[in-house]
């Protein structure tokens, strides 16, 4: 098992203590069953930092070896059943997993139990479990995908241990509860109006909706304690079976879905080509000199140390915006892939990976789909991609061709792979003033930021390459075109508000969160904690992502998510 770190000073509790698992506990073997969707390297990094050893399936007689299986989803039903059929390994998962055996599930993984799902409709599921698998009722409050922190509650010992802490989730679809199925139940969460099954249980036979390798130390521990148990020799003194026993009483506490504070860091080459932590003013990186010439590449540290410290000083998500030259060859670019990797063995929740995500042809003359860069990411340690420039492409391309959808661009067949939560669009607006409250194309909003020749009304123009061109488009524009080409979040940036430290531009976030049904993260601007307040009061974006403010330790993350506490917004404290 690998050492431990010592608890920060900040207040948050280190990833886990050593507990029964020393140097004489005998090691802990697992088999993984990894068919390439999504971010297995989670999984292994976990399970190495849990004391495991992880045996891989490479054919189907491998099942039957297994002690203990575990089967990580991300991705489509569709597409994630199709893989298992064509390496012949339906049945013999069906035949371990009605013989009870140990198994532990994750995301997908869980869903893949039941017999249908609405996201591939006519596609049958291992059928484990008895009932199908429906979409969340989207809505202004209630976004789809369901993404970030919320609670599981339940009357089995071992959830109530999480009881009032909170784990990662992410995903459009859910199991809902049924007389069929209620003796599975391990675990319930709440989110759009309903209540629905976050954790199962028959047996040695577990699976998690949620991700609990993504999960900080509360997912860490519930995963050791899930392995000891499928790995005892004996039944484990927890309950045998899932439960929904609960006390039957209206004013159980239902969970809730919490605000999430993101670490971003944006990384590029320095002028010496080390790799580093930059932040821009205004999308500007380089230090002013004093002749007026362009100064030095701001060095702010070290991508892998600054996301573990973030890591422990709380963030919900750690963010890599890669703006740099070498992202001219993503899928083969080694400093980058190898800061996701390092990083991902020691950074527990979600990590997100932007830049250069698109096809491409390298300078041997190979060519390079964006399902080819995204799937380079997601093996390095990835859970996200966010695709900027190329968004911008796609969406004029939808919307010139009658808003109709033909799987080319990049967020369709990433999101047709790997789901729409694997998909953000990052978007770099500028706003553009008019004294019109109206515009043929794009959509208006009146402001009480008023322009350089009191303007009273403004549109925000997108832009490409880092904010160096404007597109013939606005952003209410691309982030309509992007949900409906299948992407899962939008990373709504300001180009004007970067790096000022005066707010969020709350005009731009409010116009986009009333336009799309998806989970919208708010960027640049933030200066003191009371902008995140303002953010979450004022609008309905789930998230809030900064960067200067915490490399620099002008704001700490325990800090922001003190005063959010204070001010009554639902946050995960650790």
């Amino acid at each position: 098992p690998l050492s431990y770190p010592v608890a920060p000073t900040t207040g948050y509790s280190a990833p886990i203590a050593a507990g029964t698992m020393t140097t004489t506990t005998p090691v802990l073997k697992v088999h993984l069953l990894d068919y390439g969707a999504g971010n297995v390297r989670s999984i292994r990094n976990a399970l190495a930092y849990l004391g495991c050893k992880v045996i891989d399936i490479s054919k189907p007689d491998d099942i039957d070896k297994a002690k203990m299986l575990i089967f990580p989803g991300v991705g489509a039903f569709g597409a994630a059943m199709k893989t298992l059929q064509d390496r012949k390994l339906v049945e013999p998962l069906k035949k371990y997993l009605k013989a009870g055996r140990p198994f532990l599930g994750v995301c997908l993984g869980m869903q893949l139990l039941f017999q249908e799902s609405e996201e591939s409709p006519g596609v049958k599921g291992l059928g484990v479990i008895p009932g199908n698998v429906t979409k969340f009722s989207a809505s202004e409050k209630y976004r789809v995908p369901h993404m970030g922190w919320n609670g599981i509650r339940g009357s089995d010992k071992t959830i109530k241990t999480v009881d009032n802490k909170q784990v990662y989730f992410v995903h459009s679809f859910k199991a809902d509860v049924t007389k069929e199925n209620e003796d599975w139940v391990w675990g319930k969460t709440d989110y759009a109006d309903c209540s629905y099954i976050s954790a199962v249980r028959k047996g040695k036979v577990f699976a998690m909706q949620f991700h609990p390798e993504k999960s900080g130390t509360t997912g860490l521990e519930l995963m050791r304690k899930v392995i000891e148990v499928c790995l005892s020799p004996t039944n484990s003194t927890m309950a045998t079976t899932g439960s929904t026993t609960e006390e039957k009483d209206t004013s159980i506490r239902r969970t809730v879905l919490c605000n999430r504070v993101i670490a971003c860091l944006d990384v590029r080459s320095n002028d010496d080509g080390d790799l580093v932590v930059t932040k821009g003013d205004c999308y500007d990186v380089r230090e002013k000199s004093s002749d007026g010439k362009k100064g030095h590449v701001r060095n702010l540290g070290k991508p892998v140390a600054l996301a573990h410290r973030y890591y422990m000083e709380g963030a919900d998500e750690v963010t890599f915006l890669n703006i740099t030259s070498f992202r001219e060859m993503p899928a083969t670019d080694a400093p980058m892939l190898k800061v996701l990797e390092e990083t991902s063995k020691k950074v527990f929740v979600p990590l997100t990976i932007g830049g250069g995500i698109r096809d491409y042809k390298d300078s041997t003359g190979k060519e390079w789909s964006a399902v080819d860069v995204a799937g380079a990411y997601f093996r390095a340690g990835a859970d996200k991609v966010s695709i900027g420039s190329d968004a911008v492409s796609a969406a004029i391309k939808y919307l010139r061709n009658g808003k109709k959808k033909d799987m080319t661009s990049s967020i369709e067949r990433i999101s047709h792979v790997y789901g729409a939560q694997a998909v953000v669009v990052s978007v770099d607006p500028r706003r553009v003033y008019t004294h019109d409250s109206s515009h043929p194309k794009y959509t208006v909003v009146k402001t009480k930021t008023k322009g350089p020749k009191g303007e009273e009304y403004c549109w925000f123009q997108c832009t490409t390459a880092g904010g160096r061109k404007g597109a013939d488009l606005d952003v209410a524009g691309l982030v309509v075109a992007c949900e409906a080409l299948g992407a899962g979040e939008i990373l709504l940036n300001s180009i004007d508000c970067d790096g000022q430290c005066q707010g969020y531009d709350l005009e731009l976030i409010d116009m986009v969160c009333k336009l799309v049904n998806l989970p919208v993260i708010a960027s640049s601007g933030a200066g003191k904690p009371k902008h995140f307040s303002e953010l979450f009061a004022k609008t309905t974006a789930q998230a809030a992502l900064a960067s200067g403010i915490f490399h620099r330790r002008q704001v700490a993350i325990e800090s922001v998510k003190k005063h959010l506490k204070d001010a009554k917004h639902a946050v995960r404290m650790c």
